[in-house]
């Protein structure tokens, strides 16, 4: 099974999951062919993305993906409590906890397990996704840290929460981006962080790293953050690690920010090591993401194109990889699989979008 863009289809792809409509119905069953004149009905219907199985993806196993398990498991009840919290119904928002205990122990299940990102959000999940995956890859850097087991639970819930003061911004900015809206916007995105403060600030139930973590996450190392241009030591370690993490995910998915591949948004977090981010925090960050995630297509430095089949959890940049071209563009009789950290002259040097 892989993902791939409608605009990759050719018309003999089969469907790996039922293709679920914004209503929840199901458009097209799993094991359909998604035909080529499907392609531009479902573009309409704000469908961009669909997991087949086909020639290429064979062998590719998603299902063991944190990303689209923690997903499946929980999006569903967050999306559920912060819709009735954006209604002044605040009474489920304690129930956050839950999912918070749910994703740590999802991950202490395999402590060393690679963040493999490996899914696709809509527009109308992408809020309910990005507090999921944030929280998820805080938990991980957070237990690579060794921090206690209490102190993980509240970064937890804080980056769940972290950016619920987006429900008090007046406008729809899901297709905007800092660099090219409005002074004016700009200035009311950036107080998502004080009203998503104000608006838990008198829950007792909410720790105070949960709390400052809602307000801090933008906080940066040199001062250059907001709301408060905070520097260094007065940012505390849970705001650090969501900062990271936050901006991560935000430049994958193209959130309030140009968007970039996997890899690269890596390259950039780990540029800024010392500088915007605590670099104790990076280099856990980096030990626990896939720079190339399962099912992507991959350029190696010999000309070959390949696709990710897993990951090797000891070494997040290189993978192990088959073979569908090679460098003279031919398609191979007989799978070819290659293991990165054994085939140590290779390496990739880009993906290609499907």
């Amino acid at each position: 099974m892989r993902i791939i863009s409608l605009d990759s289809v050719t018309g003999k792809e089969r469907l790996a999951k039922d293709l679920i409509s914004k209503s929840e119905s199901v458009l097209i069953t799993a094991g359909s062919v998604i035909k080529k004149e499907y392609v531009k009905r479902l573009k309409e219907l704000d469908i961009q993305y669909v997991y087949v199985e086909d020639e290429i993806g064979e062998g590719i196993d998603l299902s063991d993906s944190l990303e689209l398990q923690i997903k499946e498991q929980c999006q569903e009840t967050v999306k559920d409590i912060l819709q009735k919290y954006a209604y002044q119904n605040s009474a489920d928002l304690e129930k956050i906890k839950l999912v918070a205990e749910e994703i740590i122990h999802e991950i202490m299940l395999e402590p060393e397990v690679i963040y493999n990102l490996a899914c696709v959000r809509d527009k109308s999940e992408s809020t309910y996704s990005h507090s999921l995956n944030v929280c998820a890859l805080s938990v991980i850097i957070a237990y690579k840290l060794r921090l206690k087991r209490e102190k993980i639970k509240d970064i937890a819930i804080g980056c769940l929460l972290h950016d619920i003061g987006f429900i008090y911004i007046p406008f729809d900015w899901q297709d905007l981006t800092l660099e090219t809206c409005t002074e004016k916007e700009a200035k009311e995105i950036k107080m998502h962080t004080i009203h998503g403060y104000a608006s838990v600030d008198k829950l007792k139930w909410l720790s105070r790293t949960s709390k400052e973590i809602i307000l801090n996450h933008h906080e940066r190392l040199d001062g250059s953050g907001y709301p408060f241009r905070l520097e260094g030591s007065k940012i505390r370690i849970g705001s650090k690690i969501a900062a990271v993490c936050d901006e991560f995910d935000s430049r994958v998915y193209g959130n309030l920010t140009k968007k970039l591949k996997v890899h690269e948004a890596i390259d950039y977090i780990v540029s800024q090591a010392g500088v915007l981010f605590d670099f104790n925090i990076v280099k856990a960050f980096v030990a626990s993401v896939a720079a190339y995630p399962t099912g992507s297509i991959v350029l190696t430095n010999e000309g070959e194109i390949a696709i990710v089949l897993r990951q090797n959890p000891k070494c997040p940049t290189r993978p192990v990889i088959r073979v569908i071209k090679d460098s003279n563009g031919n398609t191979p009789r007989e799978w070819i699989e290659k293991d990165l950290t054994k085939e140590l002259t290779l390496f990739i040097v880009d993906t290609i979008a499907n």
